[in-house]
């Protein structure tokens, strides 16, 4: 019985010490959740992308039942070919004659022709014709008084093509004055690049000018002045035989022209010392030279003795600088 007892003692003990051990096990934490997904105040939530557009096919296109009339360009009638007196002012007031020879065509690229010393608005008469192209070669009061005088051996004038020509004659080749005047002669060639700019008929900005002796100077003197009045108006000039007889360094004239990126062309004969000397001083990256042997000056190298043709580059360089084809 004592044992029996003891044994019960024991089983006591031992549910008593597992009860404890149970009551000390710690309690386990419960799980968190994981913390949200922070966003940006200033980005939007994100978003599923759009599907993709659906293409639209393009609409097959459909040829016109009639062909569009192009829009016409408008055209002038050109004025009567009968060359006309033009009586217009230098600067200074002074009183200079005028002869213009319209076009056939209006408007019209223009061609100024300024004459030598000793020569006047006549100088140019038979030229003027073949270059207006009117039918009316052959007919001045002067023909074949002398070689540029002579329309018989002439070359020929493009097909279809017409200048307007403006002729006149510097001061003092008449019966208003007389002498040496280079200051004067410059402000003729200016006035007459101007008149001749206005005239009706003439594209203003489709001009070129040539010369003989003091034209020749007058030429590129006009020419540039005229771009500074009216930039992009005179495209080039051409000299037979310059001697910077206005007042104006020949070789500063072809600078001013080279630097608007237009040409001119310089013609002198080998014996023509002054000419020469002017031909050889200028430069410039459209300038051209043309020599002849002997001692030709002015107008005298527009002769059918003259190879290469002089006057055959005349028109070759109008061709050039308006772009004639």
């Amino acid at each position: 019985m004592k044992k029996f007892m003891t044994v019960i003692v024991l089983m006591v003990i031992v549910i008593m010490l597992a009860a404890c051990e149970i009551g000390a096990q710690p309690t386990a934490e419960p799980t968190q959740p994981p913390p949200p997904t922070q966003i940006s105040p200033t980005e939007p939530p994100p978003t599923e992308p759009p599907p993709p557009p659906t293409e639209t096919p393009e609409p097959t296109p459909v040829p016109p039942t009639a062909t569009p009339e192009p829009t016409a360009v408008p055209t002038l009638e050109p004025l009567p070919a009968e060359p006309q007196d033009i009586d217009f002012q230098a600067a200074d007031g002074f009183a200079l004659k005028g002869r213009y020879y319209p076009a056939a065509v209006n408007p019209a690229p223009m061609i100024v022709l300024m004459h030598w010393a000793g020569g006047d608005i006549n100088d140019w008469n038979e030229i003027a014709f073949w270059l207006q192209s009117r039918g009316l070669s052959g007919t001045s009061a002067n023909v074949d008084t002398a070689p540029w005088l002579s329309p018989d051996w002439f070359p020929p004038m493009l097909e279809g093509q017409s200048f307007a020509v403006f002729t006149f004659s510097f001061r003092c080749f008449s019966d208003e004055c007389s002498g040496f005047n280079p200051n004067g002669w410059l402000l003729d060639a200016q006035a007459a690049m101007d008149t001749a700019r206005g005239l009706d008929g003439v594209d203003p900005a489709m001009l070129i000018a040539m010369g003989a002796s003091i034209g020749a100077d007058g030429a590129p003197d006009g020419c540039f002045w005229l771009n500074d009045q009216y930039p992009d108006s005179c495209l080039g000039a051409l000299s037979l035989s310059p001697g910077s007889y206005l007042d104006v360094a020949y070789t500063s004239a072809v600078t001013a022209i080279d630097e608007d990126s237009y040409p001119v062309w310089c013609f002198f004969s080998t014996g023509d010392g002054e000419s020469a000397q002017a031909c050889k001083s200028a430069s410039g990256d459209l300038y051209q030279m043309y020599e002849w042997p002997a001692n030709d000056h002015g107008m005298m190298l527009v002769s059918p003795e003259i190879d290469p043709s002089a006057i055959q580059l005349m028109l070759d360089f109008a061709v050039m600088v308006f772009g004639i084809e």
